[in-house]
């Protein structure tokens, strides 16, 4: 997919945007800062909409400002498949090829600050923070998709599903730059239907339904509507996930765990 960056919306200023303090550019300076100006803009894409296509040549990558993008696959026998999920401040695209490995389709309404490639692979030349920046992120995300590879190998149903909200709960609380909900809403959005919820965790729908009405049942969360729910009890949440609960703290660096 190619993206006209002259069309896109005015320059994007990095010292207002809600992501500065946990993106890649929270290690510029202001050389670098300036640099990045120069051939970013933001642009918007509406839920269902694709970003990037598999294997299909692609010249920018970015940043995810607000909503969720989910990666995709297409298995040999046509089937597709969700392979990760992408938060504010997550890095979309490949850099140093041509194409990438999965597609990319906005799971919500979607605001990114794309990059011109091969620009910004100058500027990594030039900034080593930069550079440095994107390998520790890169290694985290494959740290986080071994442990994710882990919950679907050896958890059970219960377990799989609590760890899945608790990831959109821990991702919420990571936003950061006074978006984050107060400890007495925890009011949640389901980027992703029960369907590809099912095909991430690999489950059958029918489990993820039984699943969430279980934990409904059991006073953990309240389904709000199809597109949200409230978490009752966050520990026993955590609980059920064998996991830590996430801590909300105002205006404090957050835990940078994704799963």
């Amino acid at each position: 997919m190619s993206i006209d960056i002259a069309e896109l919306l005015p320059l994007n200023r990095c010292g207002t945007c809600p992501i500065r303090h946990r993106a890649l550019c929270s290690v510029a300076d202001d050389k670098a800062l300036k640099a990045l100006n120069q051939i970013s803009r933001r642009t918007r894409f509406e839920a269902g909409q694709t970003i990037m296509s598999e294997e299909a040549p692609v010249d920018f990558v970015g940043n995810v400002v607000s909503g969720v993008v989910k990666l995709t696959k297409i298995t040999p026998d046509g089937r597709e498949q969700i392979v990760g999920l992408l938060f504010p401040s997550d890095f979309v695209g490949r850099t140093f090829a041509d194409s990438s490995a999965f597609s990319a389709e906005a799971a919500t309404d979607v605001e990114l600050c794309c990059l011109q490639k091969p620009g910004f692979e100058r500027i990594l030349a030039d900034h080593r923070d930069l550079e440095h920046k994107l390998l520790i992120d890169t290694l985290d995300e494959l740290d986080a998709a071994r442990e994710w590879m882990l919950l679907l190998g050896c958890k059970t149903a219960a377990e799989k599903i609590a760890s899945f909200l608790l990831m959109l709960v821990r991702r919420a609380f990571n936003t950061g730059c006074g978006q984050d909900p107060p400890p007495n809403q925890l009011v949640f959005e389901l980027p992703v239907s029960r369907a590809d919820m099912a095909g991430y965790l690999g489950m059958a729908v029918e489990t993820v339904s039984r699943q969430l009405s279980q934990l409904k049942a059991d006073g953990v969360i309240r389904l709000v509507d199809v597109q949200h729910f409230l978490v009752k009890d966050l520990g026993r949440l955590a609980e059920i996930a064998g996991q830590e609960p996430p801590v909300y703290v105002e205006d404090a660096e957050f835990e940078t765990r994704r799963y």
